[in-house]
């Protein structure tokens, strides 16, 4: 089943006598329960990509269907509400709230969609665990380390189960050791709740946990890699040689 379906998204930056083209025709379909990466160099339009499937910024042709109900034809409030209810985001700096604890932070989703009390405590205990935060669930971000403070924006991610999470360089502001735990708990959401997860990454490491890699240069896709039924370790080797074609792509931060 589809997930999220783009056809022919185009995105172009400034006025007429000087437009920049970042997009140029993308099709993209990902299916429940895949974990994608998108990766390129710096430039390539990775990062506008997942701004305009996530609905954090417009495209300039082409549509969007998530859950097959078409996002790009949406006013900005039908828009906030699909967004409330079907996306769930994971930032590289966290986005989360110093004046509240991890918990509030993670309850955030369901406090806005009035989920009741009883129901939000279930959900909050479930996605606690699978992350490994519920023993600093009182604590404030301030706090808790970098590796915490992402392994409780993917909790809030996660918490109201949206059809796709969307993942902007989630291990960017990562030691090695803290973005390997998260990547190894984002892998069991995917397979332990059919999650769907669509991230950007210029880090082959992190990519060689996804079943599929897109590469895109210059706006356009320019190959893709199917994990398969090969181990992380050769798949992330398949990711380098591609990385190595494209050029210069695994040291853009």
């Amino acid at each position: 089943m589809s997930i999220l379906n783009a056809v022919k998204l185009h995105k172009s930056y400034g006025t007429k006598n000087n437009k920049q083209h970042v997009l140029k025709g993308i099709d993209l379909n990902v299916e429940k329960g895949e974990f994608v990466s998108i990766m390129g160099a710096s430039g390539s339009g990775k990062t506008t990509l997942l701004n305009v499937l996530s609905s954090i910024d417009r495209v300039s042709e082409g549509t969007i269907h998530i859950n097959s109900v078409e996002m790009t034809a949406m006013k900005e409030k039908q828009l906030a509400e699909f967004r409330k209810n079907h996306l769930g985001f994971i930032f590289q700096d966290y986005n989360l709230l110093d004046t509240l604890t991890v918990k509030e932070n993670i309850l955030l989703p369901l406090s806005i969609s009035k989920t009741p009390k009883k129901t939000a405590e279930q959900k909050f205990e479930m996605v606690a665990d699978e992350l490994g935060i519920h023993d600093i669930k009182d604590k404030y971000p301030n706090e808790i380390s970098g590796g915490q403070k992402q392994r409780t924006s993917a909790a809030r991610a996660f918490i109201h189960e949206p059809s796709i999470i969307f993942a902007d360089e989630p291990t960017g502001a990562l030691d090695s050791k803290s973005a390997s735990d998260l990547l190894n708990k984002l892998s069991a959401l995917n397979e332990n709740r059919m999650a769907t997860i669509l991230m950007v990454t210029h880090d082959p490491v992190a990519a060689s946990y996804c079943s599929r890699v897109v590469f895109i240069k210059d706006g356009q896709i320019y190959t893709q890699l199917m994990k398969g039924d090969q181990d992380r370790q050769n798949f992330f080797k398949d990711i380098m040689k591609t990385q190595g074609v494209l050029g210069g792509v695994h040291h853009e931060h």
